[in-house]
C-alpha cells in the first residue's frame, strides 16, 4: 500500500465500509462490530386486543405459520420479516382505559427514567431532533369522542396526551404544503451527497485493487459490485423516493363507510413523510379502545367493541370479529410492503425502508372478552438495518411488556436498561437478538 496508505483509504471509504470485514482485515486488526441500530420507528394501533387462538400461529420458533382463516393470515408471506411476541403482559392495569395508558407508557410517572413519556414520544425526545418533525403522529376516526384515555395512546408526560391528525388532507398540508413542496431540494442534496460517498469509495477501491494479491482483489471487486446496485438504486430513487404522491381528496373522514379509504391515505402519507426524511419516528392510531366502527366492508354487522366481546359459544360472532382482525392484518400488511418497496435514501450500502426501520403493531388488550391485560398480543416488524433477527415466533409466560419497550429503544441505539416503572420490570425482553 505504498501509494495509498491506510489512512488515507480508510478516510475515503470508511463512510461507506467502516463496519466491513475488509475494512478490518486492511487494519490489521480485530474491531469490534459497530452495533446496528434502526433507523427510524413506527407504531401501528388495532383496538380491543384479539381472540388468542385465532390469533396465535402454529410451529415452532423458526418454522411455523398463520393457519387458513386465522387472524395474522395476511401476514404468511411477511414471516421473515415478522418477530410475533406471545404472552407479555401490563403489570398491574387491566380493562380499556388502563390498557390504554400503559400500553406505550409502561406505567411511566414523572421521576420515572422515560418521564411518563409514551414509547413514540421517548424515542423522538432522543432522535428526532434533527428533523423537520420530531414525530409525526396519523390516527383513523380517532377523535370522535374527543380526547381521553380512551382514545388516546401517546404521552409527552403524564397526562399530557398527544393528539394524532385523523384528517388526511390536514396532514397533507401540514407536511408537504398546499402547492405539494416535498421540499425535494433536501432530497436531491442527499441523494447527491450518497452518490458523492460512492463515487469517493468507488475511486479509492479500483486504486487499492492495484496494490493487493489475488484473494484481497477478489473481494475488493465484490464492494465495487455493490457499489454498482447501490448507485443504480439511488438512480432510480431519484424520481420516486420524495414525492407526495396525489393530494388526498376532500372526504368526510368521520364517517363509517370511510374507515378503509383514510387509513390507506395515512399510511401513504406517512411512508412518504419518512422517505423524505421529514422525521424518523412515526405512528398510526386506528380508531381507539371501545372502537365504534362497523366494518360492513368486512362483511360485519355489528361494532368492532360488540364483536370483541362475543364468547365462544357465539361462533358466528366471533367469526365475524376474526374476520375484521383479519381485514386490520391486511392494513399491517399494507404498511410493511409500502416500506419495502422504498428504497433507504439514508443508507449508503442499499436496502429498503423496511430494512432499517422498526414497526411495532400494539394492542391494549389480550382476550377482549374479558376485559385483561394478559398475554397482549405484540408483533416486531422489519429488517437486516436493525439489532433483531427477524422470521420468529416467540413465546413467553407472564412477561411485563416494559421489556419490549425496553428492547425497541435499545434498538434504535438507546441507552436504557428499563422503560417505565422500574418497580415493575427492568431489562431488554430475551431473545429478540
Amino acid at each position: 500500500m505504498s501509494r495509498l496508505g491506510r489512512r488515507q483509504f480508510t478516510a475515503g471509504i470508511g463512510a461507506t465500509l467502516l463496519a466491513s470485514p475488509l475494512v478490518r482485515l486492511l487494519n490489521g486488526e480485530a474491531q469490534a462490530a459497530t452495533p446496528v441500530a434502526a433507523k427510524r420507528l413506527i407504531v401501528f394501533f388495532t383496538p380491543n386486543g384479539t381472540v388468542h387462538k385465532f390469533w396465535r400461529p402454529t410451529g415452532t420458533e423458526t418454522s411455523f405459520t398463520f393457519a387458513a382463516g386465522s387472524v395474522l393470515e395476511p401476514l404468511n408471506a411477511l414471516r421473515s420479516k415478522l418477530l410475533v411476541c406471545d404472552g407479555l403482559d401490563f403489570v398491574g392495569a387491566d380493562n380499556h382505559d388502563p390498557g390504554m395508558s400503559h400500553m406505550l407508557t409502561g406505567s411511566g410517572t414523572a421521576s420515572s427514567t422515560t418521564a411518563g413519556m409514551s414509547i413514540d414520544q421517548y424515542v423522538a425526545s432522543k432522535v428526532g431532533l434533527g428533523s423537520r418533525f420530531k414525530s409525526l403522529e396519523f390516527g383513523v376516526q380517532t377523535s370522535l369522542w374527543g380526547a381521553s384515555k380512551s382514545t388516546r395512546m401517546s404521552y409527552s408526560a403524564p397526562g399530557s396526551f398527544v393528539s394524532p391528525e385523523d384528517v388526511p388532507l390536514n396532514a397533507y398540508q401540514r407536511l408537504f404544503g398546499s402547492t405539494g413542496d416535498t421540499s425535494s431540494s433536501a432530497a436531491e442534496r442527499l441523494l447527491r451527497r450518497r452518490k458523492s460517498m460512492l463515487d469517493v469509495a468507488r475511486t479509492d477501491l479500483s486504486a487499492l485493487s492495484a496494490e493487493v494479491g489475488a484473494e484481497e482483489k477478489l473481494k475488493l471487486e465484490q464492494h465495487l459490485q455493490a457499489l454498482r446496485q447501490t448507485e443504480q438504486a439511488l438512480a432510480a430513487a431519484s424520481t420516486t423516493a420524495c414525492t407526495p404522491g396525489q393530494t388526498p381528496a376532500v372526504i368526510d373522514a368521520k364517517a363509517n363507510a370511510n374507515f378503509p379509504l383514510v387509513g390507506k391515505m395515512q399510511m401513504d402519507l406517512l411512508v412518504n413523510a419518512l422517505a423524505c426524511g421529514m422525521t424518523r419516528v412515526a405512528s398510526l392510531q386506528w380508531s381507539h379502545t371501545i372502537a365504534p366502527q362497523v366494518f360492513t366492508w368486512a362483511g360485519a354487522s355489528e361494532a368492532h367493541h360488540e364483536l370483541s366481546h362475543k364468547v365462544d359459544s357465539n361462533t358466528a360472532g366471533v367469526a365475524s370479529f376474526v374476520k375484521c382482525e383479519r381485514w386490520f392484518a391486511e392494513q399491517f400488511a399494507y404498511l410493511l410492503n409500502a416500506l419495502q418497496a422504498r428504497p433507504d435514501l439514508s443508507s449508503t450500502t442499499g436496502g429498503t425502508m423496511l430494512d432499517s426501520t422498526l414497526v411495532l403493531w400494539a394492542k391494549e388488550l389480550g382476550d377482549s372478552r374479558l376485559h385483561t391485560c394478559r398475554s397482549v398480543p405484540f408483533i416486531l416488524a422489519g429488517g437486516s438495518g436493525t439489532p433483531f433477527r427477524f422470521g420468529r415466533y416467540l413465546r413467553y409466560t407472564s412477561t411485563p411488556h416494559q421489556k419490549l419497550l425496553t428492547s425497541v429503544c435499545q434498538g434504535m441505539g438507546l441507552t436504557l436498561d428499563t422503560f417505565g416503572d422500574a418497580s415493575r420490570s427492568t431489562g431488554p425482553l430475551s431473545g429478540l437478538v
